[in-house]
Parts: C-alpha cells; sequence; structure tokens
C-alpha cells in the first residue's frame, strides 16, 4: 500500500515520467534491434502513466489503478 501511495504522489509521478524517459533514449539510441523498440515502448508506457496518474502495479498489491482514487 506504501508503495502505491508513493507512485500517487507528485514525486512517484515525476519519478516514472523520468525512467520512462531514460528507458526511452535507451532504448533508441543505446539498444539496436527489436529489443531497443521493445525497451523504447516500455519507457513510453511507463512515461505515460507518469503523466496520467495511472499505476500499472497498483491493482496487483489491491489498490485503484488511478492515482487520484487512491488519494481519496
Amino acid at each position: 500500500m506504501k508503495l502505491a501511495k508513493f507512485m500517487a504522489s507528485a514525486a512517484g509521478r515525476w519519478l516514472r515520467i523520468i525512467v520512462g524517459l531514460i528507458l526511452i533514449l535507451v532504448g533508441l539510441f543505446e539498444i539496436h534491434g527489436a529489443v531497443g523498440i521493445i525497451v523504447a515502448i516500455i519507457g513510453l508506457i511507463v512515461l505515460l502513466a507518469g503523466a496520467f496518474n495511472f499505476c500499472l502495479i497498483a491493482p496487483i498489491l489491491g489498490c485503484p489503478l488511478k492515482g487520484s482514487d487512491l488519494k481519496n
């Protein structure tokens, strides 16, 4: 529950956005071929989850998917 609450906070959202950007850049510029594209796509998913305040692992932890629902 603490992890899901952290991910719903502003710091958690920024962390997901930064990690997503790093994964995209590494996937496109450091890892070549299909694996690089897959890493970049995963990075895009992480970035969008942070930008739109979704925590993709929250349902596994028994918490709501949308971060704003968790704060209430």
